[in-house]
């Protein structure tokens, strides 16, 4: 047995702030450790290809005579196994060593890999690809608007995507998302909000990129379905609101290991967002992996009151939806049935164990059969959508696509956008978030998805 100590001496660096998270020697010792546990216990094998590339590396070490456990590992076998991991955030939900489990062990293996991105960037510099995947209100601003034609017409061209894919690393068979010709702020801006809106009080919504530059129809489903119910919604930068508005949640820079750009996102919005929070009103989030990174990281790499205070006032939209259930407020008259829903159970929302709040609304829905499908679509972030990672992921997400083709649904749903990327790629089934899936049984949306047009404007 390998003599490296299962148990940390303390608990182990996980936020930049802590002087030991640049230290080599300490994340070497804590990666040493963290594989160790990892190896002895191999639950985690069909997650994700991190783990079969440290079993792998760790075995050979051993058959060879050369080790006992993990204490010969080095530096390829450490990228080897960090570059593997696409954060989805399983082995955490599922591994029995977390600090949340009540564990001495204080294992915490998606961190872990983020410390190691983020050392190797401080030492080697942020991938060219990483510096623009890690920028999607960016690219959103630039390609979406005026120019969305234009963007879309290279994004449909196969030539140019190759082209694309040699010149920046991300694949030319991931298929991108659209940029829209009207962003949501725009749209909300020309909005005339529901005679119901505020009855029930008052959010502030934080669209995510994808659904202010590229998905807007998910933010518009979501103020016209929060408004049906009473609630009225509020927007940084729009309306009394007007001024500065939000930014990316930080995320696509944590995968790339820029720490820096991450917490200058995380700064700007948890100062736009306090005074909503300090006035009473939830932060409402459609996109998982958003919800995720402000609930569960912020407040770790902004380490202030503030980022706290912000962190806990960020709702999942649909674990929203489930609380006004609860209190009575869900209106519960659907004209439109659904008929056999596969809803995809993104990891990213699990990871926020609040159950699947997306498939308990829709199936409140009269004749509407939900099934549910946990299964990852490997792409969680940017990973998938690296050239490099684009086969491994697409193998990785076959059970899921299995399991959508398995249900023959009528309707698929995601609470996340890349992962409907995914299953459209691979099944050709078109799909929708759960919240424009409620629009279209309250009638808000037509069956092909028309929404109505009404503006400030067309009503005075």
């Amino acid at each position: 047995m390998s003599v490296i100590p299962r148990k940390p001496k303390a608990p182990p660096a996980t936020s930049p702030h802590d002087p030991r998270y640049y230290d080599a020697r300490d994340l070497e010792a804590e990666l040493r450790r963290a594989f160790q546990i990892c190896h002895e216990c191999r639950m985690c094998v069909g997650y994700c290809g991190s783990f079969p590339e440290l079993f792998n590396r760790v075995d050979k070490a051993i058959e060879s005579g050369r080790a006992e456990g993990a204490e010969l590992i080095d530096d390829a076998d450490i990228k080897a196994v960090s570059d593997a991991c696409w954060q989805c955030k399983l082995c955490y939900i599922k591994c029995p060593y977390t600090p949340d489990e009540g564990s001495s062990e204080l294992l915490d293996f998606p961190r872990l890999m983020a410390r190691e991105r983020a050392n190797r960037a401080a030492r080697d510099g942020i991938a060219f690809v990483d510096k623009i995947l890690g920028e999607p209100q960016a690219i959103g601003a630039v390609g979406g608007g005026v120019m969305a034609p234009i963007s879309n017409l290279v994004l449909a061209s196969s030539l140019v995507r190759k082209v694309q894919e040699k010149v920046t690393g991300i694949s030319a068979e991931f298929p991108l998302p659209p940029m829209a010709g009207q962003t949501f702020g725009a749209w909300l801006e020309g909005h005339e909000p529901s005679e119901k809106a505020g009855k029930n009080g008052e959010v502030v919504l934080f669209a995510t990129c994808y659904g202010e530059y590229n998905v807007p129809s998910v933010a518009r489903a979501t103020v016209r379905v929060l408004e049906h119910n009473g609630v009225r919604v509020r927007y940084p930068g729009v309306g009394e609101d007007r001024g500065a508005s939000l930014t990316c949640c930080g995320m696509p820079n944590l995968d790339g290991g820029d720490v820096k750009a991450a917490t200058e996102k995380i700064k700007h919005n948890v100062e736009l967002l306090l005074p909503h929070v300090r006035a009473g009103r939830s932060i409402v989030v459609p996109g998982p992996t958003c919800g995720y990174t402000m609930k569960k990281e912020w407040a770790e790499y902004l380490p202030t009151p503030e980022a706290k205070e912000v962190a806990a006032a960020t709702i999942d939209l649909m674990e929203f939806l489930v609380k006004l259930g609860r209190e009575k407020k869900l209106v519960r008259e659907f004209p439109q049935k659904l008929g056999k829903v596969a809803y995809h159970a993104a990891c990213h929302l699990r990871a926020q164990k609040v159950g699947f709040p997306g498939a308990r609304v829709l199936g409140v829905v009269p004749d509407t059969d939900v099934r549910v499908i946990e299964q990852c679509s490997a792409v969680d972030g940017t990973w998938g959508m690296k050239a490099a990672n684009y086969e491994t992921g697409r193998r990785y997400a076959q059970k899921l696509v299995r399991g959508v083709s398995d249900a023959e649904p009528d309707m698929v749903v995601s609470d996340c956008t890349l992962a409907g990327l995914r299953v459209v790629k691979e099944t050709g089934k078109h799909v929708l978030h759960p919240i424009e899936a409620l629009a279209r049984a309250y009638g808000l949306l037509s069956a092909e998805g028309a929404e109505p047009t009404t503006t400030k404007a067309e009503r005075a």
